[in-house]
């Protein structure tokens, strides 16, 4: 649809890939694109307030004196290797060589405590630990007495333990002197351990989230790794032009996929964040072209526009609002096929130069050709927002198990609120009895570690995943979630309710980051809310509201007029019965580290109803 492309940005255009050469396997195709690029910028990472930058031949170097260390530590094809660190580049370092030298990868999330550290090294028999500093080896000591499988410990950031002097644990600087030394007495060992790897042979675990008890070990072959990446650029089209963040936890498909492997294809540049707080700071910096993220990195950016918004004066108020104006009778056109007028089209360029290029770059996303979100649903009217700033966000769709994207939304037909059309590399359909989503395709997972009873339950006989959540499908062929199977609300008056529609919609507002809506088998729909620290604090200040912490915050009658003022902002959009009558606030500002945050900040839903189980009955009475 042109009326897209012209006036508001282009997401395509020509490159070059890999698919004329022959790999398949992940470290052929990391040592082609090796050769290939030679000197050419891979990586960029901050150093001490630098960005310093790695070029493949430089990084292919490292990957090999990391994989030789591996080596020469008795590290046999086949075996697991687990990486417990934020996303930074020695990640994506340690994963090739893992792999290069015939290895399982395997990713811990760094806010998982002692005891899940403990279980996913057992459950995948890791016998070299990757850590990422003394905060991380402090959690691997203290379970290491109960993994006998574990041989060495190896260590990114020596910082604080310069006096360690521990057999068991080495630095990653280490492991890399001790690679080049066996390199010299082995030459051509990189190579040949890259040439005995198999497309059938264990490349990957991914554990899930562990929402509904232990954390699964997805596991993921090459060759089924290699197909999705190759089908990948026909959903997101990028080439080595394009400039990524990776922010997202490497552990997590999405950023391990659509991150680190689809930059390998296509050549994109990746730029790390120095560490989750910076990341509004780093994306401003970086300015990337591709941009992936998650809903709650989406809202958060809305709301700190919105929040500058309203500390500008009225000209600049009023500009906004003139401009988005203009944007959102753009985006509203494009959203319906509709034709956009040429006198239009002056508006918005007019817009663009006045107003919302501005906005962009307060965000960071002026360069962006297209914006992608997943990993949870996104409210549609955010998806239409960032259009009417003249950025296409295209909502794709998948699992752990799908090895990531299983639908996506094309650019030229965004339709807000759906998750787009099955990617053309695998098959999407609906159960006839449960409307259940189910695929199948090359890209689906091995089946779980260890546990082929619940793969037997999850994929069956005819090869389609049973994915868990409920959907439709329009006669475009374009999927839309309506719920997770078990999530769906049954009211005690018999009114089926989706809460994931009365949830994003609420999510939308600035002064709300998160919440779960109760009220199965109850006469009345509740919800739980978790406020957004940074601007209710604004708001609070502004009002001249008192408050000591975080609990009184929320707390303060005006704090619950404001989400209250939310709640009614929903409401109005649904039947008396879909109506929220009540709302809690959590008193305790949730992190990564706690447990009712999933890895991608969305909250565990039955976790919640069951630690509130007090609150949540106060509301019934």
């Amino acid at each position: 649809m042109s009326s897209l492309r012209s006036p508001i940005i282009t997401t395509r255009r020509a490159g070059w890939t890999l698919d004329a050469l022959p790999f398949d396997t992940v470290p052929q195709m990391f040592w082609l694109r090796v050769k290939e690029e030679g000197n050419k910028v891979m990586m960029r990472q901050k150093d001490l307030g630098i960005w310093r930058a790695y070029s493949w031949q430089q990084v292919g170097a490292i990957v090999a004196e990391i994989g030789a260390g591996l080596v020469s530590l008795g590290f046999e094809p086949g075996e697991v290797a687990s990486v417990l660190s934020n996303t930074n580049r020695e990640w994506v370092w340690c994963d090739l060589a893992v792999q290069s030298m015939g290895g399982v990868c395997n990713g811990i999330y760094p806010t998982d405590a002692p005891s899940q550290v403990q279980y996913l090294c057992a459950d995948s028999r890791t016998t070299i630990l990757f850590v990422e500093d003394d905060e991380q080896l402090d959690k691997a000591l203290e379970v290491r007495a109960q993994l006998p499988g574990l041989r060495k410990i190896v260590v990114f950031d020596m910082e604080g333990l310069r006096d360690l002097n521990d057999p068991g644990v080495i630095s990653l600087d280490t492991l890399r002197v001790v690679g080049r030394d066996y390199l010299v007495k082995n030459p051509g060992a990189v190579e040949r351990r890259v040439a005995e790897c198999k497309p059938s042979d264990l490349a990957i675990l991914v554990y899930t989230s562990g929402t509904t008890g232990k954390p699964k070990g997805a596991m993921h072959l090459h060759e089924g790794l290699v197909y999705t990446v190759r089908g990948y650029n026909t959903l997101v089209a990028q080439d080595e032009r394009d400039e990524r963040m990776c922010f997202l936890p490497l552990c997590h498909i999405a950023e391990r996929m659509g991150g680190e492997y689809f930059a390998l294809y296509t050549g994109a540049k990746i730029n790390f964040v120095e560490n989750p707080e910076t990341i509004p700071e780093n994306v401003r910096e970086i300015a990337p072209t591709v941009f992936t993220g998650v809903p709650r990195v989406w809202e958060k950016f809305y709301s700190g526009v919105m929040i500058s918004l309203k500390e500008a004066g009225m000209v600049q108020q009023a500009a906004y609002a003139w401009g988005i104006g203009v944007g959102t009778r753009i985006a509203d056109r494009v959203l319906a096929g509709q034709a956009v007028s040429s006198w239009l089209k002056i508006q918005f360029k007019l817009a663009q130069w006045l107003v919302l290029n501005n906005v962009r770059k307060l965000i960071g996303i002026h360069r962006a050709r297209f914006l992608v979100t997943g990993a949870a649903p996104i409210s549609p009217d955010l998806v239409r927002w960032y259009l009417a700033l003249g950025v296409p966000m295209l909502e794709v769709w998948g699992m752990t198990e799908t090895c990531g994207a299983s639908t996506g939304i094309p650019a030229a037909k965004i339709k807000p609120g759906s998750i787009g059309p099955a990617a053309g590399y695998n098959e999407v359909r609906l159960d006839p009895a449960t409307g259940e989503i189910l695929v199948r395709g090359k890209n689906v997972f091995a089946g779980y570690l260890n546990l082929p009873e619940k793969t037997a339950q999850t994929i069956d006989k005819n090869g389609w995943l049973h994915t868990g959540d409920v959907g439709v499908v329009d006669a475009d062929g374009f999927f839309r979630i309506t719920d997770r199977m078990n999530d769906i609300i049954i009211t005690a008056g018999g009114k089926n309710v989706t809460p994931s529609e009365l949830e994003n919609d609420l999510k939308f507002s600035p002064y709300i980051t998160d919440a779960v809506v109760i009220g199965d088998k109850r006469p009345y729909l509740t919800v739980i809310i978790m406020i957004d620290q940074e601007n209710v604090e604004k708001f609070a200040q502004d009002a001249d509201v008192p408050f000591g912490n975080y609990a009184s915050l929320t707390q303060s009658h005006a704090v619950q007029a404001l989400i209250q003022s939310e709640l009614d902002r929903v409401n109005q959009k649904f039947a008396r019965v879909e109506q929220l009558k009540k709302f809690f606030l959590l008193e305790t500002q949730l992190t990564a580290e706690d447990e009712e945050l999933t890895p991608t900040m969305k909250l565990k839903r039955k976790l919640v109803e069951k630690k509130y189980a007090a609150q949540i009955d106060a509301m019934y009475r």
